[in-house]
């Protein structure tokens, strides 16, 4: 079965995967990167290369999205897949569904945070970014491979995104947000190890000290200085020239407030008015 660490992208879901991959696939807690590779993405891909289907049509692996998940699960083993995709349909085919998949952690991040984040990640500008998140038709692929979509997502909005996990009855999801995660390491981890376990009957306890060591050789300091020493697997190449984009960006200096102006303060405010109100960011 599938266990989905879903969000929107920029969100902090590569934070939460080091977090979970430290804790289960190490026999310490303490985090390297190849441990990410543990929790892959989906789609993907490689689990599309023994489908008939068009690279060059943007939607196309849409139709294998079940049969993919059919044939991981193949081996009836538990599985963390790291996702950005809607959960929803495209042209009628659903992305997943409860025989393939036994919940989701949805991690939140205040939008007019994750604005900074994508122009840094996608290199445009304000406006760019922001048009970027407010598309209900926005989708992500592989930009460097030029007509193939065989790693299309179909992310849709910041709103949509968060609203099509969270408002179904499909399969159980936890939310939690970025910001209470950050300020509540420990105690909003011990809740998402604690979720994870009930529903796959895990009978382990809780590790409070290998949960503190994921905690601290997966913080932003870490982490930023993993990339800075060795590269990053998860950092991408830049458009214009022939480096990476630093993948560990500002992190706890990301703060809207600091850096925008109060105009453009108030047009994120009403942008995003209705989802901050709900998820209570205001």
């Amino acid at each position: 079965m599938i266990f989905w660490i879903a969000s929107y992208p920029k969100s902090g879901n590569t934070w939460l995967r080091s977090l979970l991959s430290s804790y289960y696939y190490s026999e310490d807690g303490i985090f390297n990167q190849k441990l990410l590779e543990k929790i892959g993405q989906f789609p993907e891909k490689k689990y599309f290369t023994n489908f008939n289907y068009n690279s060059s049509i943007v939607t196309d692996t849409s139709k294998f999205w079940i049969s993919a998940q059919d044939k991981i699960n193949a081996d009836k083993k538990l599985r963390f897949f790291k996702t950005h995709n809607i959960l929803g349909a495209i042209n009628e085919n659903k992305f997943t569904n409860s025989k393939n998949t036994i919940g989701c952690i949805y991690i939140v991040r205040d939008p007019r945070n994750v604005i900074t984040s994508l122009k840094n990640h996608y290199e445009i500008d304000n406006e760019e970014a922001l048009k970027f998140m407010l598309s209900e038709n926005k989708f992500i692929y592989d930009f460097y491979s030029k007509n193939n979509y065989s790693d299309f997502q179909f992310i849709s909005s910041w709103e949509k995104n968060y609203k099509s996990w969270i408002k179904q009855n499909i399969i159980p999801v936890k939310l939690i947000k970025y910001e209470n995660l950050f300020n509540d390491t420990f105690g909003v981890f011990k809740d998402i190890i604690e979720f994870i376990n009930k529903l796959t009957i895990n009978k382990v306890e809780f590790d409070p000290q290998k949960a503190r060591n994921s905690i601290q050789s997966s913080s932003f300091d870490k982490l930023k200085k993993i990339e800075e020493t060795d590269g990053f697997l998860e950092s991408v190449l830049s458009k214009n020239e022939s480096k990476k984009i630093p993948f560990f960006h500002l992190g706890p200096l990301n703060d809207w407030r600091k850096i925008y102006d109060e105009n453009y303060q108030k047009k994120l405010n009403l942008k995003f008015n209705a989802g901050l109100n709900e998820l209570r960011y205001i």
